[in-house]
């Protein structure tokens, strides 16, 4: 089955919604209990590095992301609806993870 990967920017207009750890508890446990959910963590600031450039910060820089399963893309945007982020008018963003070789 395809694996997407949700990114989750900082970029939530309503903080407390987009922090609220019980909101997340039950968020993951949903996605947990579809037997879906194949991992996700926070992520710190970073910076950005390109050669023969100076080191830059990410601007709208990414703060989380999970790992899903779903046999589309069209099915992975189910994910989108109680994503804490999401319903705090934050960027989530679905990507297709492809199977290189």
């Amino acid at each position: 089955m395809p694996e997407f990967i949700v990114f989750m920017y900082n970029d939530a207009v309503d903080r407390s919604i987009a922090n609220d750890g019980q909101a997340w508890g039950a968020y993951l446990a949903n996605l947990k209990a579809t037997g879906s959910f194949n991992g996700g963590s926070s992520i710190g600031r970073g910076s950005r590095y390109k050669k023969g450039s100076q080191q830059s910060p990410s601007e709208l820089s990414i703060e989380g992301f999970i790992r899903i399963e779903a046999t589309s893309a069209t099915e992975a945007q189910v994910v989108l609806e109680g994503n804490p982020n999401y319903e705090a008018g934050g960027t989530v963003e679905i990507r297709e993870l492809l199977q290189d070789e």
